[in-house]
């Protein structure tokens, strides 16, 4: 399907307003200069009574996070995971499309601002964000928060890639328990075999070069001759076990079909698993939530499967 026209409409203002078409190409420090520009662009969500700056424990010392609380009875804490390639992305990039989250999904969300590649490449985004769901396990009461509230991860692009990875620890080393897992268009496979890398190689805003980019300053030196799952969760050998999975692709994105893939193996290791195509949008969406209609309705999406899964429905 063609690119939603509003979503056209956005991409043409970010491009005018210097977005770059290749990242790869401007280096990491101009990308993360760029990013930075244009997420001040997104505007303001819905006011909440409680979002708190935090200093919580990562795996290399202290870690910055924010946490925001709607109104109302909460039905998890969802840690947070914030994409970007690894490389991009700030707590206060996120803080309007959260601040949305928490008042539509009534759940309470921790969001981390884990080390980012080329500075701080593999493993160190991994060992930041387990520490971060241990924290927010283990300082529940601490934050307020009912001791029992169930926990969630979600998180998008590479955060939804984070997301996956915790979900394999938390199940591998029997805690913490995981409720749901929330991956919008996750990097999962590392297989650029898939259609979706050709027939989206030139999609707006992520590019086939940009993905090769960031998957490079996210790896550094390391050998991908044996890729753990800790980099690729689809290359587990085991995926049973883990928590139910709501899994959100894009049409015009070169991940689609590596996040589509992800669901089929979650599948067929017998993990409940929903998918969902957005045919009309991009990589990245979930920043537009509020101000695209096609991109709020997407996100929308999963978080009502995230309320009902927590309801039991």
């Amino acid at each position: 399907m063609a690119l939603d026209p509003q979503m056209q409409g956005f991409i043409d203002q970010l491009v005018a307003a210097g977005m770059p078409p290749d990242f790869a190409a401007i280096g990491a420090a101009a990308a993360k200069a760029s990013s930075a520009a244009a997420g001040a662009m997104m505007g303001q969500g819905p006011d909440l009574p409680r979002i708190e700056n935090l200093e919580i424990a990562g795996a290399a010392g202290p870690m910055a996070a924010r946490l925001y609380v709607p109104e109302g009875k909460l039905g998890a804490l969802l840690l947070f995971i914030h994409g970007g390639g690894w490389v991009l992305g700030t707590l206060d990039g996120y803080d309007a499309v959260l601040q949305r989250f928490a008042a539509k999904s009534g759940c309470a969300i921790l969001s981390i601002d884990y080390r980012l590649a080329p500075e701080h490449p593999f493993p160190a985004p991994v060992e930041d964000c387990f520490a971060g769901l241990r924290w927010a396990s283990e300082n529940r009461t601490t934050l307020g928060l009912p001791a029992d509230l169930p926990l969630v991860v979600g998180g998008d692009s590479a955060g939804g890639n984070l997301s996956a990875v915790v979900a394999l620890l938390a199940r591998d080393a029997g805690a913490p328990q995981i409720r749901f897992q929330l991956l919008w268009y996750p990097a999962t496979t590392w297989d650029t075999s898939l259609p979706s890398f050709t027939e989206n190689a030139d999609a707006p805003l992520l590019d086939l070069s940009s993905v090769g980019g960031f998957s490079r300053w996210y790896v550094g030196d390391l050998d991908l001759s044996d890729m753990p799952a800790t980099l690729a969760p689809g290359r587990a050998k085991d995926l049973t076990g883990l928590p139910p999975a709501y899994i959100a692709v894009a049409g015009h994105d070169p991940l689609r079909d590596d996040g589509t893939r992800y669901a089929e193996l979650l599948a067929a290791a017998g993990v409940p698993v929903q998918l969902h195509n957005a045919e009309t949008l991009i990589h990245g969406y979930l920043g537009y939530a509020g101000v695209v209609p096609a991109a709020t309705d997407a996100a929308e999406r999963g978080l009502s499967a995230l309320r009902d899964a927590l309801h039991g429905q």
